[in-house]
């Protein structure tokens, strides 16, 4: 997988350092310029859908939702560069979730039938993630309450089809998106935590990293995908 995209993992590892490097004030004026932000947070997304389109062509519908989760990431990332636009960027999130979870779906309905305590350990794992979740932030949510437990499904219920994939398509696929899916949810929750509860160090660079990483992995478990006994793209 590496090897395939060598050009391209060069410049990602680039833009993660430079956007890590974005989270603190004091490495920006040492290494960077002010603002750079602007730039580098939108190319996240962005360079992932490119990589996307170019190694795939967008055929199939798994391909193409799971371009359109990105496009809603893009515009997410751009919308929560602007602290008056919290509620759009928490909105086109929210969208390309759901557009993960109908990719995911794509596979999970293949054979609905196997691995049934695979997938039962999936909701128990992430029904018990929304309870801790919600639970824990309740007290400080104020009229952000209803939004946030909607999101709070949302990602939990994109975490579960990523793991309903079990057994459907091969294990190389399967294990980046379940990795990239647990990811993604760490990187909420922390945005949640420090936003609405408790502003903690190195929080920025927590919630990026993860955040990175799960596009990432979530993108390259696309183009890695296969479906197993030579079914055929859905």
């Amino acid at each position: 997988m590496l090897k395939n995209h060598l050009g391209f993992n060069f410049y990602f590892a680039l833009l993660f350092i430079v956007q890590l490097f974005t989270e603190s004030d004091t490495l920006t004026d040492l290494f960077l310029f002010p603002q750079i932000h602007y730039f580098t947070k939108p190319l996240i997304a962005f360079s992932l859908f490119a990589l996307l389109v170019y190694h795939t062509n967008l055929k199939g519908r798994f391909s193409k939702r799971i371009a359109a989760g990105l496009l809603f990431g893009l515009a997410g990332d751009i919308f929560l560069m602007f602290e008056d636009c919290f509620m759009y960027g928490l909105l086109s999130f929210l969208l390309g979730h759901i557009m993960y979870i109908s990719a995911f779906f794509l596979d999970y309905k293949i054979n609905t039938s196997i691995n049934k305590d695979h997938a039962k350990n999936a909701v128990l794992g992430f029904g018990f993630f929304i309870i801790l979740f919600c639970g824990g932030l309740w007290p400080y949510l104020g009229e952000m309450k209803i939004p946030v437990i909607i999101y709070a499904i949302a990602i939990s219920a994109m975490g579960i089809m990523a793991f309903k994939r079990f057994g459907r398509v091969n294990s190389l696929s399967y294990k980046l998106i379940a990795v990239g899916a647990i990811l993604f949810v760490l990187s909420d929750a922390f945005l949640a935590i420090n936003r609405f509860a408790y502003s903690f160090k190195l929080s920025g660079w927590i919630i990026m990293a993860t955040y990175m990483a799960a596009q990432y992995l979530i993108t390259f478990g696309t183009m890695e995908r296969r479906i197993k006994n030579k079914i055929e793209e859905t």
